[in-house]
């Protein structure tokens, strides 16, 4: 798109043609930030930042990896918020973990299991782990684990209330006791050998970017596309209906914890915490609403719930599977940039392979590469039916290996492009490790570097989540879904600052506010109810990147 058919915001054209460029673009920003205003109740936080540089972006690019905290991998960073007595620009304090009653443990518990995924070349057990101090470790240190990024950790619990009772109101201090992992989920890793770490020191780095919801990848993808957690009518009822979760709340309502089994140990270090029932879903709100907040599957395939057996075509999974979460229709990211004309597109690694796997005589659950079904958001709704809207869904949803680097290559990039890595490259523990994720992802953002959409390009590298991994950082009271840990953001682009490291308060929601403010889109109902929560707590407003960017490409 040239910059002379750029979208503007809505004026008359023969206002515009009465105004010098610089009181447009004041004009433009004031008509944006009335709009914001009058769509969420008076409450939106104010854009900032360059509007020029804004409307300079022509192609943004969202890599979504996985399940590492800020701490986890950028606690060292120069200039950055980083771990607290190790990273002298630390602005936090450290607090020691604290048990089940609220002593402050003597050691850190172990790791249940051992620490490494299994066929590791190398092998820490249980045992070998205990005892650890009670404070932040370096995983790849010699006084931590002397385990390289190389090396695939355990996977570590990452679940909707577990995230919150991990945070304690802000203090951070119960990581070890609600982790099914214990002591692991207090190591980070040196990173500055990271091939990211290396653009972050020549682009920007967001050091106070929290993830979008509490909890897992399942709910964080879907708030990533439409800041709103799934609804689930009348799960009681439904198949999934084992699912709803048994919690405890206070006299007004509010989440206090996960209901404790009987047989849950009374303190960390006898064992990890066990729960009535920590589900799928959310019990019924003041409405009557359930909502899907950990791991359910598409409805459509490619999916980990196996077709019926009466679909042939093998496009659906079974909807009589307690799994599988009924087609959505809430409002998302994608339909307002149709609506607008905007061209948009999810790119995902083993795509086109895993959904011809699951039309042929795989069995499930996920074929190698372990490609992850929840992480395919748009995947779940109504409009990408397989059968009913299938020229947008071949539109919209695409794959990664065929498709991505091509049309990067040519210039052929949609507006707006997400891209999700495949599960060996994406970083999660358990199955991928640091180190393949980290050089595959520079790799992508170097090839973007040389498309002719570089120009105009904005590319933001981010985390779905912290994966279970501890952070310092107190995520800020909004809403009843998050936002949750804080998680590393890397801002590249020409219009990019250079080595600067952005404090601005951002979440996952800022991904959306920038394509809405860049493409002049209605607000979405999840980011009006933040900026309401955020006033309403009396904090501070939710910045949508662009303090990062400047006017003038560097």
């Amino acid at each position: 798109m040239s910059a002379s058919s750029r979208p503007l915001q809505s004026a008359s054209r023969r206002q515009m043609l009465r105004l010098s460029a610089p009181a447009l673009r004041l004009s433009l920003l004031g008509a944006a930030i009335a709009v914001a205003l009058s769509a969420c109740g008076g409450n939106a936080a104010v854009a900032t930042g360059d509007d020029d540089a804004v409307r300079n972006i022509d192609t943004v690019v969202v890599i979504y990896s996985e399940n590492r905290g800020f701490d986890t991998l950028y606690g060292l960073f120069p200039g950055a918020d980083g771990v607290p007595g190790v990273n002298p620009t630390s602005r936090g304090m450290m607090t020691p973990q604290a048990d089940v009653d609220g002593a402050v443990l003597p050691v850190l518990p172990p790791t249940w299991g051992g620490v490494t995924a299994p066929g590791q070349s190398r092998v820490i057990t249980q045992a070998q782990s205990a005892n650890l101090p009670n404070k932040p470790f370096q995983i790849d240190g010699k006084d931590g684990l002397a385990l390289d990024g190389s090396i695939i950790t355990r996977d570590l619990v990452h679940r909707f209330y577990n995230n919150q009772m991990q945070i304690n109101g802000g203090k951070n201090d119960k990581f070890t006791t609600y982790s099914d992992a214990g002591g692991l989920s207090m190591g980070y890793y040196d990173g500055s050998s990271m091939a990211m770490w290396q653009l972050a020191r020549e682009y920007t780095l967001a050091d106070n970017f929290y993830m979008g919801a509490f909890g897992g990848s399942f709910l964080n993808h879907q708030y990533l596309i439409c800041a709103c957690a799934p609804e689930y009518p009348h799960a009681d009822k439904s198949p999934g209906k084992g699912g709803i979760s048994k919690i405890d709340v206070d006299a007004n309502g509010n989440f206090v914890r996960l209901t404790p089994a009987a047989t849950s140990p009374k303190s960390t270090l006898d064992g990890a915490q066990k729960y009535a029932n920590d589900g799928t879903l959310t019990p019924a709100d003041a409405k009557g609403m359930f909502y899907a907040v950990n791991t359910m599957q598409p409805p459509y395939q490619p999916s980990n719930v196996a077709p019926a057996a009466s679909d042939s075509a093998k496009l659906y999974a079974d909807g009589n599977n307690a799994s599988t979460l009924p087609p959505l229709t809430q409002k998302n990211i994608g339909d307002l940039l149709s609506d607008k004309g905007v061209s948009w597109a999810w790119y995902a690694g083993a795509w086109n392979s895993t959904m011809d796997s699951a039309q042929g005589d795989r069995k499930f659950p996920s074929p190698t590469p372990n490609f992850q079904f929840h992480h395919q958001p748009f995947n779940y709704y109504a409009e990408m039916d397989p059968v009913k809207h299938a020229a947008y869904r071949a539109e919209h949803l695409k794959d990664f290996d065929s498709s991505f680097l091509q049309d990067a290559a040519s210039g052929k990039l949609p507006a707006v492009s997400f891209y999700k890595p495949q599960g060996n490259l994406n970083q999660h523990a358990g199955y991928a490790d640091v180190a393949s994720g980290d050089a595959h992802i520079a790799d992508v953002v170097n090839k973007l570097r040389q498309s002719p959409q570089w120009k105009h390009m904005l590319i933001v590298v981010t985390y779905d989540e912290n994966g279970g991994f501890w952070d310092h950082a107190a995520p800020p009271k909004m809403d009843k879904w998050g936002p949750g840990t804080r998680i590393p953001a890397i801002i590249i682009s020409p219009y990019a600052k250079k080595g600067y490291v952005d404090s601005s308060l951002y979440d996952t929601s800022s991904v959306l506010r920038f394509i809405t403010r860049r493409w002049s889109l209605p607000v979405l109902d999840g980011i009006a109810m933040r900026d309401q929560a955020i006033a309403a707590n009396g904090g501070k407003p939710l910045g949508d990147l662009s303090n990062a960017l400047v006017a003038q490409p560097n």
